[in-house]
């Protein structure tokens, strides 16, 4: 069933009659009292309408889960969900309209028209039409003092897309050449900016809308307007997008207590001019507030989670090492053990950085010999057994066995120890003097050691690099782990200053929307060089040349792009793969496991067959407006 019948199908889902509508108790006692419009004037003509998964709710309660410091925004995302132009449905299986009432395409799949909800408002109660999508589309991604280069994902052939607006509520985006992959990719957490910004609210601090910009970049302490803007209306993944609770948004609960500074929590409420209904008109989200603890260790949010002190929470503590703790306590907490499918590729990938300001390192690492010497070396078998419980198996990366994708080389190739024929490649690779410690040497003196950084909260990150290390060292290869709190980790990737990192891989069940793993495409996540992914996001302006390899993949991600047919854009996909598993850049540890979470068993309508995805930015594909306390 095509992409284009399925938004024509859910088009014609029909609205609910407006008397049919109700709402929370709260939200009705307020419009009794005249200080909240109705229900009906305050949903769209035609509101996205929801089937529970199990049964329409009961409004009231509050959703207790937690963050991990201050540097944990999309913590939040993951609960208040992507409200993008569409989405994907609750088993991951399409994309289904969402803020948009539909879309249509046209022949070659270049354009895409689609059709607002007419008469949707913004959280404050002012209208959401086109002109907040061109306000974001043209006056923000279209500027460079908002953004360098518009996100990749908004650009074909290296040209951005035009916006162009239709009607009040019907916009259309145009591509240089045909996109065939567009709606899924719009599905993204990260592509929900046509959505993210209230012009009303946002323009005045734009220079266009407000001459008096200065003195607001004065009061805020802002260098800038872009980040004035990011200040006040945020970003889709920075935490400031929950710290203003001023700012308009289309999301189903509302910040009240805001994230940063000291803040031990963060409180959000109701949305009353929400725009989902359930079958029976009742306006959602059901639970009343959300009320997520700001926790700074780990080890206290698996505490908190089997006390029964967590109604859900998989993000920090869904590794496997927490299993046996987690059932244990299961009776008593009150909760359920989820065991979601990961959609990621590896646990635990080594992202050797090909652009590391260490020359002679930088050498070796660009040494496919020398890769492969480091990943024969590494004894899989004892990562898994005491990582993951026996639960996973040596991998390398790609897509899982079940996906359409799957490459038996990218995956499982050098998984097998081999410590033999890895000494014979390091000394091949001209690593044949060891010092008094048994460590290898350059030859022009000094110690083969690579200092790998790992996000301090990442225990299970810091356990593999420990037992890599071990393995390394057969093999006379220095292994330094560097744990470091997550902004820093983010800071010296972005910074180019690190040799080696540590970072799940994605790509198991999703490769053709995260391909950091095979292609440097993310100038944030692909670590084998952000550098390379800054030169392909900018066409050359910017960051450092790839190799011969890693052009040939860029080059076939923009045709991926630009495939006229979903079997032509397969094939580019394929080739990409490929050439990834001949180059070999990152090395894998083991597949991922399941990963664990506690629900609550007073929580109903919730899907427990979730995937724990990116995309799908689990839990919020499963839509927690429509969950409900029993």
């Amino acid at each position: 069933m095509s992409i284009r019948f399925l938004a024509v199908l859910a088009s014609l889902t029909l609205p609910l009659a407006a008397q049919a509508y109700t709402s929370a108790p709260a939200l009705a006692k307020l419009e009794k009292d005249g200080a909240l419009p109705s229900v009906d004037k305050r949903l769209p003509e035609n509101p996205d309408v929801i089937t529970p998964i199990d049964k329409p709710g009961k409004y009231g309660g509050t959703l207790r889960s937690a963050l991990r410091g201050n540097g944990d925004g999309n913590a939040i995302l993951r609960i208040v969900g992507n409200q993008g132009l569409v989405r994907w449905n609750i088993d991951m299986s399409k994309v289904v309209p969402n803020v948009a009432e539909s879309w249509t395409t046209n022949a070659d799949s270049s354009e895409y028209t689609f059709k607002l909800r007419r008469g949707m408002k913004w959280s404050d109660g002012s209208p959401f039409t086109a002109d907040d999508v061109l306000f974001t589309m043209n006056d923000l991604l279209g500027n460079k003092g908002f953004v360098a280069n518009p996100p990749s994902f908004f650009k074909v052939q290296d040209k951005p897309v035009v916006t162009e607006k239709v009607d009040d509520f019907t916009v259309r985006f145009k591509f240089a050449a045909p996109y065939v992959s567009f709606i899924e990719i719009l599905a993204h957490p990260t592509l929900q900016y046509p959505t993210l910004y209230s012009k009303k609210y946002c323009s005045q601090f734009h220079p266009k809308y407000n001459s008096k910009v200065d003195e607001l970049l004065k009061q805020n302490n802002a260098k800038d307007w872009g980040m004035l803007i990011r200040q006040k209306c945020g970003d889709q993944e920075t935490p400031t997008r929950w710290a203003n609770p001023e700012r308009p948004t289309l999301d189903p609960w509302l910040i009240v207590e805001p994230y940063g500074g000291s803040a031990a929590k963060v409180r959000l409420k109701r949305n009353p001019y929400f725009w989902q209904v359930d079958s029976k008109g009742q306006q959602l989200p059901y639970i009343d507030e959300l009320n997520l603890a700001v926790i700074s260790e780990v080890e206290t949010i698996v505490l908190a989670a089997i006390n029964g002190q967590l109604d859900f929470q998989s993000r920090h503590i869904g590794g496997t090492p927490n299993l046996p703790v987690l059932s244990e306590n299961a009776a008593k907490g009150n909760y359920r053990v989820l065991q979601m499918e990961d959609a990621s590729s590896n646990s635990a990938g080594l992202f050797l950085n090909f652009t590391t300001r260490n020359e002679k390192l930088r050498s070796l690492i660009r040494n496919k010999d020398f890769r492969v010497a480091l990943s024969l070396a590494m004894d899989r078998k004892e990562i898994n057994e005491i990582i993951n419980l026996g639960q996973s198996m040596p991998w390398q990366l790609g897509p899982k066995k079940s996906n359409r994708f799957y490459n038996e080389q990218l995956a499982t190739q050098y998984t097998k120890t081999d410590l033999k024929t890895a000494n014979e490649l390091l000394d091949k690779a001209g690593l044949g003097k060891r010092d008094a410690e048994g460590y290898r040497q350059y030859p022009s003196g000094g110690r083969v050691s690579i200092g790998a950084i790992v996000p301090a909260a990442s225990t299970g990150g810091i356990d593999t690099l420990d037992l890599v290390r071990k393995h390394w060292s057969k093999v006379g290869i220095e292994l330094v782990i560097q744990p470091v709190e997550r902004s820093l980790f983010y800071d010296r990737s972005n910074t180019n200053d690190y040799e080696m990192a540590i970072f799940v891989v994605g790509g198991g069940l999703d490769p053709q929307f995260d391909k950091t793993g095979v292609l440097a495409w993310s100038p944030t996540e692909s670590r084998q060089s952000l550098l390379w992914a800054k030169w392909a996001q900018s066409g050359g302006k910017q960051g450092e040349e790839p190799s011969a390899s890693m052009k040939k993949r860029i080059e076939l991600d923009e045709k991926w792009k630009v495939a006229k047919t979903q079997a032509e854009a397969d094939g580019y996909l394929r080739q990409i793969l490929q050439l990834a598993a001949d180059e070999f850049e990152v090395i894998g540890t083991t597949a991922t496991p399941r990963v664990l979470g506690v629900l609550s068993k007073r929580l109903v309508n919730v899907n427990e067959k979730m995937p724990w995805a990116w995309p799908y930015a689990t839990p919020a594909g499963s839509l927690p407006q429509q969950w409900f306390f029993k």
